[in-house]
């Protein structure tokens, strides 16, 4: 028992009289384990990204023939957007990158980069848009409903297409860029109507009125997703994973007296990485410590954590 406990504390098993090199100090890593999800959010952002891009110039030249300030000024969100959407697209591509020399973990966290960035245009772009719409409502403008109508039955269909394609999301840059396109979304259906009532009551105020809640709304969305970036940023515990279950779980496990130096932290808000490090009591047998460490990766697998480092230790 002494013998195995020398194991325990070094890279090597002192067994029966005998040195065996086998480290005990191991990681369980999916070296692929987020590639895939990686691909799929930089095709959707590719897709979204073109769709912007291409209903951008529709607005500017449909902007221009109802002559609707409306229109012009949201061809210009829409210009941010697309800006927002590349950066997103060239982040997320970044993070399939496999792990090297100089980032051992990989580049995950590049899609974090792109979620901060599109989070903070989004805000530049409501306060924007804010300061357009309080004039408005001292002040309201007419235009021309009928063309209105159409262009906003294109831009739901767009926006529409792109927020489709990244609802679904996991990481936190497709959930921030799925919520600058909602407003995009909620901001054409809000003008759909207007434009509708527009044709019969000339109740001009009624557009900014509708960019107000849409703005308060989107607003309040955002900042709570930067909230969760910067968490993952500071390397919080992620809101997914409750550590009290966890500990739980692990400390009810046969032969396990107590941990120490347990930590739990997110690459990108979707992939986490966990270390532990855990005192065994009446463990003398090689086989018995390696079947502990599988049941603690069980548990762990369990909570979405497939990326752990686990270290066991004799009693101090």
């Amino acid at each position: 028992m002494d013998g195995y406990f020398h194991f325990l504390k070094g890279p090597f098993c002192f067994l029966n009289g005998q040195h065996v090199l086998y480290p005990f100090r191991t990681k369980i890593k999916s070296i692929k384990m987020s590639h895939h999800h990686h691909h799929d959010s930089s095709g959707n952002i590719k897709v979204a990204f073109f769709l912007n891009l291409g209903f951008t110039i529709v607005e500017l030249i449909g902007g221009l023939m109802t002559n609707s300030v409306a229109i012009l000024s949201d061809a210009i969100h829409d210009l941010g957007d697309s800006v927002s959407l590349g950066l997103s697209w060239y982040f997320e591509k970044k993070a399939q990158k496999q792990s090297d020399s100089n980032y051992s973990f990989g580049y995950q966290r590049y899609s974090l980069l792109g979620a901060f960035i599109n989070g903070m245009i989004l805000i530049i772009g409501s306060i924007f848009v804010l300061m357009e719409t309080i004039p408005r409502l001292i002040h309201p403008e007419v235009t021309e409903p009928k063309g209105m109508i159409a262009i906003s039955i294109l831009g739901i269909f767009v926006n529409g297409a792109a927020v489709f394609k990244l609802k679904k999301g996991k990481t936190l840059n497709e959930k921030m860029l799925s919520w600058h396109l909602m407003e995009d979304l909620l901001g054409w259906i809000a003008v759909l109507i207007v434009s509708i009532i527009l044709l019969f009551y000339p109740i001009h105020i009624l557009d900014a009125l509708l960019s107000l809640l849409i703005i308060s709304y989107v607003l309040i969305n955002v900042f709570k997703h930067l909230k969760e970036t910067f968490k993952v940023f500071l390397q919080g515990v992620p809101s997914n994973v409750d550590l009290e279950q966890i500990k739980h779980s692990i400390l009810s496990i046969e032969n396990i007296t107590s941990i120490h130096k347990l930590h739990v932290w997110s690459l990108d808000g979707s992939n986490h990485v966990f270390s532990i490090h855990i005192v065994l009591s009446n463990v003398d047998q090689l086989n018995e410590g390696l079947l502990i460490k599988k049941r603690v990766r069980e548990i762990l697998n369990n909570h979405g954590i497939k990326h752990a480092t686990i270290e066991l230790e004799e009693p101090s």
